[in-house]
This record gives C-alpha cells, sequence and structure tokens, in this order.
C-alpha cells in the first residue's frame, strides 16, 4: 500500500506541472483571440470606411459615365456622318409618330 502511495504522490507534482503550463497556455490563447478579435474588428471598421467614401463617389462616377457616353456618340457622329443623318430622320420620325 505504501508503494502505491507513494507512485501517486510521485506523479502529483507531474501533473501539477502540467496543470499550471497548461493554464498559463490556456490563458495566453485566450489574450491572443481577444488581440486578434480586437484586430478584426478595427479592420472591418476600416473596410466600412473604405465603402463609405467609395459610395460617395457613385454619383461622380456616374456623372463622367455620361460624359463619356455622350462624348463617344459625338465622336462615332463625327466619323459617321450618314450616322447622324439617320439618328436626325429618325427623331424626326419618332416626333411626327408621337404627335399622332
Amino acid at each position: 500500500m505504501a508503494t502505491s502511495h507513494n507512485a501517486f504522490a510521485a506523479d502529483a507534482p507531474h501533473s501539477s506541472e502540467f496543470e499550471t503550463r497548461r493554464a498559463a497556455l490556456v490563458n495566453d490563447i485566450g489574450e491572443s483571440l481577444e488581440q486578434v478579435l480586437t484586430h478584426i474588428n478595427a479592420l472591418n471598421r476600416s473596410l466600412e470606411g473604405i465603402i463609405e467614401i467609395g459610395n460617395e463617389f457613385a454619383s461622380v462616377e456616374a456623372l463622367w459615365s455620361q460624359f463619356e457616353t455622350v462624348m463617344g456618340r459625338e465622336e462615332e457622329v463625327a466619323q459617321n456622318p450618314s450616322t447622324q443623318d439617320d439618328t436626325e430622320e429618325s427623331r424626326v420620325e419618332h416626333d411626327r409618330a408621337s404627335r399622332g
């Protein structure tokens, strides 16, 4: 009986050391996860700010897109004068049809 008690007593310091190290590692992991969460939240706020800035430029982008479309049409008309006549004729026909 004394032999088994001595063996158990010898294992106790090892398990205590193991539990101490495990607790320290679990604590370190918990702190690291908290830091990761903090950094992810900061990243999320930064991305939201970037998206808001991008959304503010939507109206400017639409205006430039219209400008590009108009300039492209004028350039196309300058290259093909017959197209201009066709578009004017189709406008006149459309106006006549809409008037009745």
